[in-house]
């Protein structure tokens, strides 16, 4: 029979390896979930084994020369400004873009890049129409937006009209990530409708010029929630919240847009959004 001091020892030994062992199990579910697992994008392409609940990186050898460093709008942009005589073609310049809006949204982004980089070089020198066409079929049809003051409204590709007054409209400002290729979005338009009215765009009222908004409609709407359901789900959660007008698609997408009279009730909203979508990137904007 064991003597009460080695069933002590027994006990305490006991005692030490089950705490060993419950130490090496929490130590190796820590690794399990701080682990980062790396695939190719031909394995993601194709769910080779890949469960999305972890944490997961993805890399591979890129192809020589499949990046164009010169397909983007700065590098557009001073191409355009050598060729016109604006700068000197031998001038080199380092050009540093912060952006503060998210990349393929919809939200004019590199149009306003383009805009801002040529003004700054252009300085005092009148840009004649015959230039601004051009700039703006290389740069985007909403290029010669950001050379106008801010409200106004662009009746077709050439022709821009001033609002007779200033308002004050807040948005909430939704970007699901998704990357909406508008010459995609386009390449599947068939059928399209015209403005019968445009000059509901200049009604004297704020109240009347929402109403008369409501009864358009973005034409590309349709093809992009037919391709990403996940905006249909979007603009309806926008349409829901409280003194939400109406919500759209930001040109061909992806980003979503809920247009407010107050900033109350924007911000209202924002809480409510950001709790539905917290993955997604969800701002206020506002006329100015």
């Amino acid at each position: 029979m064991l003597s009460r001091k080695v069933k002590l020892r027994i006990a305490v030994l006991t005692f030490f390896l089950i705490v060993a062992a419950a130490l090496v199990v929490f130590v190796l579910r820590s690794l399990e979930e701080n682990v980062v697992y790396f695939f190719s994008p031909t394995e993601v392409n194709n769910k080779e084994n890949i469960s999305f609940n972890k944490t997961i990186r993805i890399g591979g050898l890129v192809k020589k020369n499949s990046i164009n460093k010169k397909n983007n709008s700065i590098t557009k942009s001073l191409s355009l400004l050598r060729t016109s005589g604006f700068i000197n073609e031998k001038d080199k310049f380092k050009i540093i873009v912060k952006k503060n809006v998210p990349v393929f949204s919809g939200f004019g982004g590199g149009s306003s890049n383009a805009a801002a980089l040529v003004k700054f070089f252009a300085k005092k020198r009148k840009i004649s129409r015959k230039t601004m066409d051009y700039f703006s079929k290389i740069l985007g049809s909403d290029f010669r937006l950001f050379f106008y003051p801010p409200q106004l409204f662009q009746r077709n590709l050439f022709k821009i009209t001033k609002f007779k007054k200033k308002y004050n409209f807040y948005f909430i400002l939704v970007y699901p990530f998704l990357r909406s290729s508008t010459k995609n979005i386009y390449g599947q338009f068939r059928n399209y409708k015209t403005i019968k009215n445009r000059n509901n765009y200049q009604a004297n009222s704020k109240l009347k010029m929402i109403q008369n908004m409501k009864f358009e409609e973005n034409s590309l709407e349709k093809i992009v929630v037919l391709k990403y359901p996940v905006i249909k789900k979007i603009l309806n959660e926008l349409k829901l919240i409280k003194n939400c007008q109406f919500s759209r698609i930001t040109g061909s997408g992806s980003a979503c847009f809920g247009l407010f009279l107050t900033q109350r009730s924007a911000d209202l909203g924002l809480s409510k959004i950001k709790k539905k979508f917290p993955k997604f990137w969800c701002v206020i904007g506002k006329t100015i």
